[in-house]
């Protein structure tokens, strides 16, 4: 048996891999709020694939999506007018955990707020698993530089 790993890169993720996206989806958060019908869906992925301020970045193995992220890309009156970017919904594929793919998503994700002058790049995480929090960190995240505060609309 090999223990040759296939090749990985990284895109960002096109129109027609809506539903592999979703199914990574259905990992991060399994009990998440069902979907609305199928053409609101493809109407929002549409329409946040042809915005400037939104990337959805995968990592591909084989042609199959095993890893992504969302980076938002925020315009911004300060820091002389530097955007700041916003990391959410990073997922990697259980069968694929632990081979370097979420790390490679994530890194080319910072890469592209970088090449778009972001002053900075935040990333929240609902897991408080010390593993996750190192994960993070070997990223090139400080968990300690900022405190974040959640706010959601009462039920």
């Amino acid at each position: 048996m090999s223990n040759v790993r296939p090749l990985m890169h990284i895109a960002t993720i096109p129109l027609h891999d809506l539903d592999a996206l979703l199914a990574l989806y259905q990992q991060l958060n399994p009990s998440d709020s069902p979907l609305p019908d199928r053409a609101a869906v493809e109407g929002l992925w549409q329409e946040l694939l042809l915005s400037s301020h939104y990337k959805y970045f995968g990592a591909y193995v084989e042609n199959e999506l095993v890893s992504s992220c969302t980076l938002a890309v925020i315009p911004n009156l300060t820091r002389g007018c530097r955007p700041y970017g916003l990391i959410e919904n990073v997922v990697t594929h259980e069968r694929h955990r632990n081979n370097g793919y979420g790390k490679a998503v994530l890194s080319h994700a910072l890469s592209f707020a970088w090449s778009r002058q972001c002053c900075k790049v935040m990333l929240l995480t609902g897991r408080n698993e010390e593993a996750v929090n190192r994960f993070y960190e070997s990223a090139g995240f400080d968990r300690n530089e900022k405190q974040a505060f959640v706010a959601r609309p009462a039920a």
